[in-house]
């Protein structure tokens, strides 16, 4: 059972990372998620609401994970062409000065 769990993890994780198929994963998650026909029937109180927190657990993890990696890509293609990182949030009346003590 754990194997098969796992699977269907990995599954999940990289289908919703190809960007053919991301939006799919998504529409269907959110389907799922809103839909009476479940694993678990929604309409027994507990056991119902734990496969679709699982679920949605499993769509905002992933999601964020993907947010986080085009950020850090983002911050690395400014660092490849020299931009400093506040650049983008500095505000243009600031002044950047390299300092150098003199003896």
């Amino acid at each position: 059972m754990k194997n098969s769990i796992e699977s269907i993890y990995a599954w999940y994780r990289s289908v919703i990372r190809n960007p053919k198929y991301r939006w799919w994963i998504i529409l269907g998650t959110f389907v799922y998620l809103l839909s009476p026909i479940d694993i678990a029937p929604d309409f027994l109180p507990i056991v119902g609401w734990i496969d679709d927190g699982i679920i949605a657990s499993l769509l905002v993890a992933e999601l964020s994970q993907i947010l986080l990696e085009r950020l850090k890509s983002g911050q690395n293609s400014q660092a490849d062409q020299g931009i400093p990182p506040n650049a983008a949030t500095s505000n243009a009346n600031t002044v950047e000065v390299n300092a150098v003590e003199l003896e």
